[in-house]
């Protein structure tokens, strides 16, 4: 479930253009190292999740896994992704510790 402040900030960010959507859209950003952090959702196959989590690793970039395709889709505005790239290095340090401070909240409970 996603909160309301990082609803907010991934809404903020699409609307800045500075979210992406996409498989192939990610893996072209991350090659390009235009990507901040990537955001893969938690219900993405397993080929996408181990994909993209090694491209990220040999790019030095932040990658989560969080989150199902139709919260964020809706969201963000894109219907049917499951991948998404902050490319601004404001919005993916807020993104970043929000889902950092949901995903922390979940281990306590």
């Amino acid at each position: 479930m996603l909160s309301d402040k990082l609803s907010g900030y991934l809404g903020f960010a699409a609307k800045a253009r500075k979210l992406q959507p996409g498989y192939n859209t990610c893996l072209s950003l991350i090659e390009r190292r235009k990507v901040r952090l990537l955001i893969v959702a938690e219900d993405s196959s397993q080929n996408t999740v181990k994909k993209m989590t090694q491209k990220c690793e040999s790019s030095g970039t932040d990658c989560r896994i969080f989150g199902d395709k139709d919260e964020l889709s809706r969201v963000t505005g894109n219907s049917g992704n499951g991948v998404f790239a902050v490319t601004d290095s404001n919005f993916a340090k807020v993104i970043r510790e929000e889902i950092d401070r949901i995903q922390s909240e979940r281990e306590v409970f």
